[in-house]
Formats: structure tokens, C-alpha cells, sequence
């Protein structure tokens, strides 16, 4: 019986790296601070049977897999639009939505030291969390301890309740899923390249001045733009100008906010004019991902929670 007092300050030390491991199994910031905050319960109602001898790291981290595993039982795999549906035939405003437990949403920075943001941000990518979720839950922690957070076969074992063989079993297997997934994500994604400032700055002189001519121009022979939670998406210029053109009342008058997203990735948060007329609400987190300087694909997610948890205001004005 383990009779010292929980020291939270324990608990507080592990949480950023517990937030981006919860993220990067989960792929919605809203489940991994669940899951956290779970866990952390779950620490301090158990803290009297933690043995001193063992490492309070592992034991917190099989605490948190195991809520993720169960979690990830109970729910359907979440994705990015683009690797769900075709690009569309026929351009129209977009009806058809999946539900927010659907799909793979931005996270903001977790905090935590300069190391911990190094590990995060090639496995931050947002094709990266979505390569995850093609993995059963077991081999999706396994390699995300082992290739992300760079922890030992043993440490791994005795976090999940495994054999050191199993283990890397488990992680072969992951590796060869990785590998052999076509993901159309991974195909349009360059987040390890970041867009050029002028680009950027291009992109929101256009986009607010709702120029479509300037703003198609912008954009790759290829590129394309997916506007989560809807199951629409667009591709090719011409398709591109009639979405624009379709929806010039919506968009025309909207501002942009920089931010980052995902490990410190350029981002636009995008606020449109509400209804009443008298300022701009949030709208949609852009995320640009570039080719040759041009525009390669635009995810737009359009989740307003997405703004609190960013830090981002309710409300602008004009």
C-alpha cells in the first residue's frame, strides 16, 4: 500500500506528452483532453496501489492506453475527407455532412519542452494522424510509443500488458500497414514543407478580397480544397472557380487570424460575417498545404469549437 500523497505535480509534468499520445490515437483534441482528464482521475483514485519501485510514467501511460483502447472500440475510424470520397462531378453548395466523431480535426500546441515539440512534429502531420487510424488500436499505440516517443520494447511491454516479442511483432505489422496504405492524404500533403509567407499572405489578400480570379491562381493544376465536416470536395481550377463563384455570399467580406496548428504548422483561422451584420464570427481553420509554391490542397475545417481552443475570440469586428 503505497501511503505518500498524490502529488499532482507529478501528473502535471507528464500531461503534454499524455495529450499528444491520447491525440495522436484519437485524432480529435475533444477525445484526447477526455482521456487525459480521465486518466488523471483514474491516477489519483489508484494512487494507492501504485507500487513506488515501479515507474510512475509507465503506469500512468497504461492507464491512458488502456482508456484509448476501450475508446477506440466503441467508435469508427476517423478520417480526412479526401481519403473517404471521390472529388466531386457536379459543383453545388455542399449539403451531405458526417458527423464531428467522423473525421481528423487540427490540434494546437500541447505545451511541454522544446525536445517534446521536436518528436511531434513530423509525427504531427495531419496525413500522419490519419496513416494512425488505418491501424487496429493495439498496433496504432504500440508504434506511436516505439517510433514517436522512441520508448523501449520492455517500457512498451509493461505499458501494455505485452510480452517484449509481442511487442515488436505488433510493430512489424504496423509498419508494414503504414507502408503499404495509399492514403490520398499522404499523396496531397507537404506540412513538412512549410508555405511560403508571401504565399500565405497572397492567399488572404485574395481570399478577402474575394478576388477568385487571383485566388484560382494560386493554386496547383492539381490542387483542391476539402471542407470538413462536409464529405464534398473540390479539384481542378475550374471546379474551384464555380465553388468560389457559388459561394462568393457566404465567404466575401471574411478576415483571417494566423495561427499554427499540428506542431507549430502555419494555419488560418477564417471569420466570416455573421447574420446580424454588425461583426465576424468564426468559420473555418485553414490549412495549406503547398507544391512548387502553389497551392496543393486547402483543408478547411469548418468546426467552430476548433476557435476556443485555439485561444481565438467569439467575435470580431469588420
Amino acid at each position: 500500500m503505497n501511503e505518500t500523497a498524490f502529488d499532482e505535480s507529478l501528473f502535471a509534468g507528464l500531461k503534454p506528452g499524455l495529450t499528444s499520445f491520447c491525440y495522436r490515437m484519437l485524432g480529435s483534441m475533444d477525445d484526447a483532453d477526455d482521456a487525459v482528464q480521465e486518466t488523471c482521475i483514474r491516477v489519483w483514485q489508484s494512487w494507492s496501489t501504485f507500487r513506488q519501485d515501479a515507474s510512475f510514467k509507465t503506469w500512468v501511460y497504461r492507464i491512458a492506453s488502456n482508456l484509448c483502447l476501450d475508446k477506440l472500440r466503441q467508435s469508427k475510424r476517423r478520417a480526412l475527407p479526401v481519403d473517404l470520397f471521390d472529388p466531386a462531378v457536379a459543383i453545388a453548395e455542399p449539403r451531405d455532412t458526417l458527423p464531428d466523431t467522423a473525421w481528423i480535426w487540427p490540434s494546437p500546441d500541447f505545451g511541454g519542452n522544446p525536445e517534446d515539440r521536436l518528436v511531434r512534429r513530423d509525427t504531427l502531420q495531419l496525413c500522419f494522424i490519419a496513416l494512425l487510424q488505418t491501424l487496429p488500436p493495439r498496433q496504432r499505440a504500440v508504434l506511436i510509443l516505439k517510433d514517436v516517443f522512441e520508448w523501449s520494447s520492455k517500457q512498451i511491454a509493461e505499458t501494455l500488458a505485452m510480452s517484449p516479442a509481442a511487442v515488436n511483432s505488433a510493430l512489424q505489422r504496423a509498419r508494414e500497414t503504414m507502408d503499404r496504405a495509399q492514403l490520398r492524404s499522404d499523396e496531397l500533403s507537404s506540412m513538412d514543407v512549410q508555405p511560403e509567407q508571401q504565399l500565405l499572405s497572397r492567399y488572404v489578400e485574395a481570399f478577402e478580397q474575394f478576388d477568385i480570379a487571383a485566388l484560382v491562381a494560386l493554386f496547383h493544376e492539381e490542387g483542391c480544397m476539402s471542407m470538413p465536416p462536409f464529405e464534398m470536395w473540390i479539384r481542378g481550377k475550374e471546379d474551384l472557380s464555380a465553388f468560389y463563384s457559388l459561394t462568393r455570399w457566404h465567404c466575401e467580406g471574411s478576415r483571417f487570424v494566423p495561427i499554427t496548428v499540428n506542431g507549430g504548422y502555419p494555419a488560418l483561422a477564417q471569420y466570416m460575417p455573421g447574420e446580424e451584420g454588425t461583426g465576424l464570427v468564426p468559420w473555418g481553420i485553414h490549412v495549406i498545404e503547398t507544391k512548387e509554391n502553389q497551392i496543393l490542397h486547402v483543408q478547411n475545417f469548418i468546426h467552430t469549437p476548433l476557435f476556443s481552443r485555439f485561444g481565438l475570440p467569439e467575435r470580431m469586428d469588420r
